[in-house]
């Protein structure tokens, strides 16, 4: 069975889905506890919630569970927000401080090393083949990072999430055109909250991808589960309604990138 699935489109546009995966083999499922099988901390239904947004655009999805390896985490093991509440390469707790390992249980560097191998590279060797091809096509790539969290994780930030979390690490992974248009729209969806920069200014994909110099962009979006899902908590069931009203606001942030790079790729094209 693969660690990843990419489906591969003709827009400059690349969804990246890290946290929606669900597979954990025997022996590490073996070790987790039963808070750990909750599996709470997926990002639930996420690429449900983006598919057919957008004609024709490139994806790549881990199938491998964030409790397996994170795929969003520096494999050096650097932590992407230093001072605050975080979880790491292989978690020890999940979002709420809580153990998900039996005891005596918890991953070793050995096991660190192997997952890294086994899943954590071949999922970005796929991201980076994906970058590369559409950068052929189009001189450019946009990464667009899915991504969504419970609006309420004391653990983790004081009070309630923003409906729309827009990261770019301050501006440095993509062209600010990208972040404003980005911004434009969750700022003004009627019924919604927003922020951008705020708890989540973009995970370690964003990061490492995002070089606008090089004609590679990056931005995450972090969604608060409560706008797609019925509650915040196990079975974390898909709510149709909630979810169809934000994809027509998702769906023109997708349209309006992809036509800020499809004109920014024939305006290349017509200077050479």
């Amino acid at each position: 069975m693969s660690v990843f699935e990419v489906k591969q489109g003709s827009s400059p546009v690349i969804l990246g889905f890290p946290h929606t995966g669900t597979d954990v083999p025997s022996a590490i499922w073996d070790r987790l506890n039963d808070t750990g099988r909750l599996l709470a901390d997926t990002d639930w239904h996420i690429h449900r919630l983006y598919d057919g947004l957008l004609p024709d655009v490139t994806t790549v999805r881990a199938t491998f569970h964030r409790y397996v390896i994170d795929a969003n985490r520096d494999p050096e093991g650097s932590s992407l927000y230093p001072g605050q509440n975080t979880t790491g390469l292989i978690p020890d707790t999940d979002f709420d401080g809580l153990s998900i390992w039996k005891d005596n249980q918890k991953p070793t560097e050995a096991d660190i090393a192997a997952r890294l191998a086994e899943f954590h590279a071949p999922y970005h060797a796929a991201f980076l083949a994906e970058v590369e091809r559409v950068k052929a096509i189009h001189g450019m790539a946009i990464i667009y990072d899915c991504h969504s969290i419970r609006s309420h994780i004391p653990f983790l930030f004081e009070g309630k999430l923003p409906d729309f979390n827009v990261g770019t690490d301050m501006g440095k992974t993509c062209d600010p055109a990208i972040e404003a248009a980005t911004f434009d729209v969750a700022s003004k969806a009627k019924g919604y909250t927003s922020i951008l920069n705020g708890r989540f200014k973009g995970g370690w994909t964003t990061r490492h991808y995002g070089r606008p110099g090089t004609g590679v962009h990056a931005i995450q979006m972090e969604l608060a589960q409560s706008t797609h899902l019925t509650t915040e908590a196990a079975p974390f069931a898909y709510d149709e309604a909630k979810a169809e009203k934000l994809r027509l606001h998702l769906k023109d942030i997708l349209a309006r990138i992809e036509a800020f790079a499809l004109t920014l790729s024939t305006q290349k094209g017509e200077t050479k």
